[in-house]
């Protein structure tokens, strides 16, 4: 069976989205940072919200870089063990492992749901953003970090333990 070279439709998709919200974040909180601090140093004057804005975004351009990483194998990985192996325990083992990981995932996207009403009613001091929003997103990270690891297990069962990470080729390049 020769590996897949090309990063399925699920990578593609997940790349994009945690492309697009990189851009928008880290759009939004440059220039609320930099129109705040031109007019404190203009005016001694600030905006009221805009420390507020990008501690609410702050954790959506976080939760999108680990994606991301993730997507692209660029996490720390001990492989010794790994490699001693004879390809049959290694793929054994590898998809023991991702199945692992997947759980492990959705274990934490369930407790992070579980806390959504809870933190529901903590709402940031200016506009009032409920601290679910922030949560969500981890929620959401999660969700995505586990269908990762489910591809991987999947690649690893079917191609072997070497496959679990082909999906590493997903380009971010803005075209």
């Amino acid at each position: 069976m020769s590996l897949p070279n090309a990063p399925g439709v699920m990578e593609r998709v997940i790349a994009a989205v945690c492309q697009l919200v990189l851009w928008i974040t880290s759009t939004i909180i440059f220039l609320i940072l930099t129109a705040n601090t031109l007019l404190r140093y203009s005016t001694g004057a600030s905006l009221q919200w805009a420390n507020e804005v990008p501690e609410l975004l702050f954790p959506w351009l976080v939760m999108a870089g680990v994606v991301l990483a993730a997507l692209h194998g660029s996490h720390i990985a001990t492989t010794f063990l790994m490699e001693s192996l004879p390809a049959g325990a290694r793929r054994a083992l590898g998809t023991a492992g991702w199945l692992a990981v997947s759980g492990l995932y959705l274990a934490l996207s369930k407790a992070t749901y579980s806390l959504l009403e809870i933190v529901h009613d903590e709402k940031s001091p200016i506009l009032q953003v409920p601290s679910s929003v922030t949560y969500g997103c981890v929620m959401f990270a999660m969700l995505l970090l586990a269908l990762l690891a489910l591809q991987s297990a999947w690649r690893c069962a079917r191609y072997g333990a070497d496959a679990a990470t082909a999906h590493s080729g997903v380009s971010t390049a803005q075209g």
